[in-house]
């Protein structure tokens, strides 16, 4: 009886220890049945942004879903800047930390992923295994991030354009280019911008680069490539120029400067500026319905077009908890995660799915969303490729130098 108890401690030991071999085995073309088995149980500590309440209700909506269907914790790890945390992984990279991160799923888009692709401190072509990224859009904002091949190192969770929001109680024709944005200004129509490196800030300056350099082949060419093989100063000379007349026009004469698009829109709001900025075309309808704007407010476009992107979920390489954060990635571009997401009354964001490649009742959920009169009517204005992702910071140093307090 003893060597019977000695043999099933044994056997169980052994178990113990095959399980714990296999803990955190999962490979990014794993199946899933053994991905969605692994994630049972775990914590996936998700850096995103948490600067919006809005944003913030809806991941703590998605864990709910999560821990419901899968028995995966969501941890919001609230940041500021992404940029910072990338700074995290990159220290971990050089002191070897290649097991147990902190860090197990973060949202990037642009110059943040490209220094992680560049430094391979993302895991894996996880996001082309996900079962639900069949539905994810074929466009090239999806293909490519920033100008940066996305290779499957990225999941799609959302897509924006930068839009203008204003008032026509107030601004009855907005000013629809920035040579007219200027006359605006000038004729004491009251604007701002954040500061860069806050994200707005640098896409409407990335925006007034490529318009006011817009027919000239080699201003294009340059700007879809890395910024290293350029002539900057000749290629942004017309920037500065125009910012250098514009800024003592604006709302604090090109001495303060709002910190986000969210506090351009509430600026807006409490009418000290005539137009807001979101790079979220339904934000709009959100506020609106929120009590953050009044109802005679309206969304549009410069007339050329403006930006736009694909933001992005990814998995840093030592990731502690990789089976749950591909749970998650592929929840986030569920048909149930991405109507809610599309939907003012939760968030409002224009989804990545090709609703058209869903069943039914699936379709069924974006057919039933009401984005009002205040949003960017769907398929209106063009959509202007993002520079190449080096453009941005280079853009910002050269913006600091210059205007920088």
């Amino acid at each position: 009886m003893t060597n019977c108890r000695n043999i099933l401690l044994s056997w169980a030991g052994a178990v113990a220890l095959l399980s714990s071999v296999q803990a955190g085995a999962v490979e990014p073309d794993s199946p899933w049945s053994e991905v969605v088995a692994e994630a049972k149980g775990q914590s996936v500590y998700f850096n995103a942004w948490g600067g919006s309440e809005r944003i913030n209700s809806y991941l703590a909506w998605v864990g709910k879903r999560l821990s419901e269907d899968y028995g995966v914790t969501l941890e919001h790890v609230k940041v500021g800047d992404i940029a910072e945390i990338v700074g995290q992984l990159e220290a971990a990279k050089l002191v070897g930390r290649d097991e147990k991160g902190n860090v197990d799923l973060m949202w990037v888009n642009g110059e943040n992923f490209a220094a992680m692709k560049r430094q391979a401190l993302t895991w894996g072509a996880f996001a082309t295994e996900l079962p639900n990224s069949q539905f994810v859009q074929d466009s090239p904002s999806i293909k490519a991030d920033f100008s940066v091949p996305v290779d499957g190192l990225e999941s799609p969770w959302g897509g924006a354009q930068l839009v203008f929001i204003h008032d026509t109680a107030t601004v009855a024709e907005p000013p629809r280019s920035a040579q007219a944005l200027m006359e605006f200004v000038k004729g004491d129509g009251r604007f701002t911008y954040p500061a860069p490196p806050a994200f707005h800030g640098t896409t409407f300056v990335k925006q007034l680069l490529i318009e006011l350099g817009a027919g000239s082949d080699a201003t294009a060419q340059a700007l879809a490539n890395d910024v290293s093989t350029s002539d900057f100063e000749s290629v942004t000379a017309p920037l500065w120029e125009y910012l250098d007349e514009f800024h003592p026009l604006l709302r604090g004469a090109g001495k303060s400067w709002p910190t986000s698009g969210e506090m351009t829109r509430q600026l807006l709001d409490d009418g000290e500026i005539d137009i807001a900025l979101s790079f979220n075309p339904n934000e709009a309808t959100a506020a609106v319905k929120g009590g953050q704007l009044p109802d005679s407010v309206r969304t549009y476009v410069f007339d050329n077009g403006t930006i736009g992107n694909t933001h992005f979920v990814t998995i840093p390489w030592n990731a502690n908890a990789k089976a749950a954060a591909m749970v998650t990635a592929n929840f986030l571009i569920s048909a149930e995660a991405q109507a809610r997401k599309a939907d003012p009354e939760f968030w409002g964001e224009p989804t990545v799915l090709d609703v058209s490649t869903l069943e039914a009742d699936d379709r069924a959920l974006f057919e039933g969303i009401d984005l009002g009169v205040w949003a960017l009517p769907i398929g209106a204005g063009s959509v202007l490729a993002e520079p190449h992702a080096s453009w941005a910071n280079a853009l910002e140093q050269a913006w600091l130098e210059r205007y920088g307090q």
